[in-house]
């Protein structure tokens, strides 16, 4: 994919109403446009306070022409940033000034790609910048600002350096084939495909981490109804989101709510009760239940304890999938004077608590993280920030290393350990964009906001 070459526009401020508003504009030479909206080129790197003025030289509005010449810009073009009052009218005026003055109205994300193009950032930076944009707690945002500095790239071009080293090594002896030296090398070749490989699981390690903080745990909390579902989900929310009666079925459609635990993002949806019900929307109350249990990466299972024993089936149950994630909560303990606790059952983990009183919250909050596989790292300190496109590339290589393991135990052609190599290497290189398919980069950057 090339970068286009003509100019483009676009409000890179939030709609609605604010104290400054910021129009960015980008192309490869932006003087005439400089000239038709302010009179004038700024002088480079300088704030300085301008008219922006229409067609007739009137006056839109006035403010502050920042103008960055290329290659020493954002996107590695001439970029025009004009800084106005935040109004939407005013904002939409000079935008479409821009727009006559000849340059057209930018796409989602095109500002970045055209740096990602331009050779300013790779596609891990690019990704990072919306990463910041999206991040939902500070140890989210403060990872993806680590990624944006390059950190990420870093541990990528290391494993891709180690790779090409080794390559080179293998490739080697494939030149020579009358020579017996593929037996001289093996030893070399296998510590050095065991140390990448190891470096690799560390960044594969570091990289679930990192999903864990951008994308969260979707969490469904299920149970017969008057389980206490909504007493709970107000207990982890801190606020009254749900309605709390005596009444069965009173929740009759699903509530979200997202909240953080140690900085992870965890995205909680109340459900209506199960049961079997002649209420029309009692039913679709409950078909959206099963339908938020289906996408849920965890259940939580309510249960009254002062109607259900432990060691009593729950008719709940059956609505699970095996495969599903689930965590049993024996809510109510201060109905029948019990204390908080976690105990093993063969449905996994149980914790006992009130979300009436809030006694046992605290450990089903630190539970839900540990089935996550979340581990405490102070400040996100050498956690990535990764999408999950990045954790399948990396499973990937790690599955092309293993391979090539195999066939050096297996008395290996060189010509097959050399592909395998090959391949992981690719899928490394795909993370950073070195080797991306365009119809990829567009599916990344149509996910950005108009501006960035």
């Amino acid at each position: 994919m090339k970068a286009d070459t003509d100019t483009i526009a676009a409000i890179a401020t939030p709609p609605g109403r604010g104290g400054v508003g910021v129009i960015r504009i980008s192309g490869k030479n932006l003087h005439p446009i400089a000239v038709a909206l302010l009179g004038k080129l700024p002088q480079p790197r300088y704030a300085t306070y301008c008219k922006f003025l229409d067609d007739q030289g009137l006056i839109i509005d006035q403010g502050i022409a920042l103008y960055f010449p290329n290659p020493q810009s954002y996107t590695g073009e001439d970029v025009l940033e004009l800084q106005g009052h935040g109004g939407p009218a005013v904002m939409n005026l000079l935008l479409n000034r821009c727009l006559a003055a000849g340059a057209r109205l930018a796409q989602p994300g095109e500002f970045t790609l055209r740096a990602y193009l331009n050779n300013k950032i790779d596609l891990v930076q690019a990704e990072s910048v919306a990463d910041i944009i999206e991040a939902s707690t500070a140890e989210a945002a403060r990872c993806a600002v680590s990624s944006l500095q390059g950190h990420f790239s870093a541990k990528i071009d290391t494993l891709v350096q180690s790779l090409i080293a080794l390559r080179t090594l293998v490739e080697a002896t494939l030149d020579f084939p009358e020579e017996d030296i593929d037996q001289l090398y093996t030893p070399q070749i296998t510590a050095q495909i065991a140390q990448i490989d190891s470096q690799l699981n560390r960044v594969f390690q570091s990289a679930q981490q990192g999903n864990l903080l951008q994308e969260g745990i979707k969490m469904v909390l299920i149970g017969a109804p008057n389980a206490g579902k909504s007493s709970l989900m107000n207990q982890l929310v801190e606020d009254d989101v749900a309605i709390v009666t005596e009444i069965a079925g009173t929740t009759r459609d699903t509530i979200e709510r997202t909240i953080a635990i140690a900085g992870v993002p965890i995205h909680i949806v109340d459900t209506a009760g199960l049961r079997e019900t002649n209420d029309s929307i009692e039913r679709k109350g409950i078909e959206r239940t099963l339908a938020a249990i289906k996408n849920a990466n965890l259940v939580l299972r309510l249960i009254d304890c002062s109607q259900l024993a432990l060691h009593e089936m729950d008719p709940i149950q059956k609505y699970i999938p095996t495969e599903k994630p689930q965590l049993t909560v024996f809510n109510k303990i201060d109905l029948i004077v019990a204390t908080a606790k976690i105990e093993e059952t063969e449905f996994g983990s149980a914790i006992y608590l009130s979300a009436k009183t809030g006694e046992g919250v605290e450990l089903l909050r630190q539970k839900i993280l540990e089935i996550a596989g979340w581990r405490f790292n102070r400040a996100g300190e050498g956690i990535i920030m990764a999408r999950q496109r990045h954790l399948e590339a990396l499973l990937n290589a790690q599955q092309h290393l293993m391979s090539a393991k195999a066939l050096i135990q297996a008395g290996y052609q060189l010509e097959l350990l050399a592909e395998e190599l090959r391949l992981a290497q690719l899928n490394l290189s795909s993370i950073t964009g070195e080797f991306t398919a365009d119809d990829l980069l567009g599916a990344i950057f149509s996910q950005f906001c108009i501006g960035k």
